[in-house]
């Protein structure tokens, strides 16, 4: 199915590209997000209209995604767990963890948003965590995990 995005997508393209996709994605994702519509002569148009409107709205939220990711670099946040005497956890430290941990800190982020390279955290330690806040946008923070007995 053809469809023009209306918005930047990673590994897709960029605003107002006209991709081929499979019907499912367009169907059961894009569409019904707003990421896209059907490249319709009538939908083209409409998007060509608003291309200046839609590119602005697009900068804004880069922009912003920017000033968020500028206050969250190098931010280290401490979550505590029970652990054992050889600094292994009971149990781990997942993204929802650091939502929530960042949430006390005043920062507003979704757990999707949180990209853990090495899977959940099960040892005592400092980890670099990446935080995308918007396509092309990331933010590394470290993630201190501290044992409690």
């Amino acid at each position: 199915m053809q469809v023009i995005l209306m918005e930047k997508m990673t590994n897709l393209g960029q605003l107002g590209d006209v991709v081929k996709v499979k019907n499912g994605y367009a169907r059961n994702f894009l569409i019904p997000q707003g990421k896209a519509k059907r490249a319709t002569e009538s939908n083209k148009a409409e998007f060509a209209s608003r291309r200046a409107e839609l590119e602005a709205a697009e900068q804004a939220k880069q922009a912003d995604a920017q000033a968020r990711a500028g206050k969250l670099n190098g931010l280290t946040v401490q979550i505590a767990q029970k652990a054992g005497v050889d600094g292994k956890l009971f149990g781990s430290v997942t993204n929802a963890d650091i939502v929530a941990a960042l949430a006390q800190l005043g920062f507003a982020v979704e757990k999707s948003q949180v990209r853990m390279s090495a899977g959940h955290l099960k040892q005592i330690g400092d980890y670099p965590v990446s935080i995308g806040l918007y396509t092309d946008v990331a933010a590394m923070i470290t993630v201190s995990v501290l044992g409690e007995h």
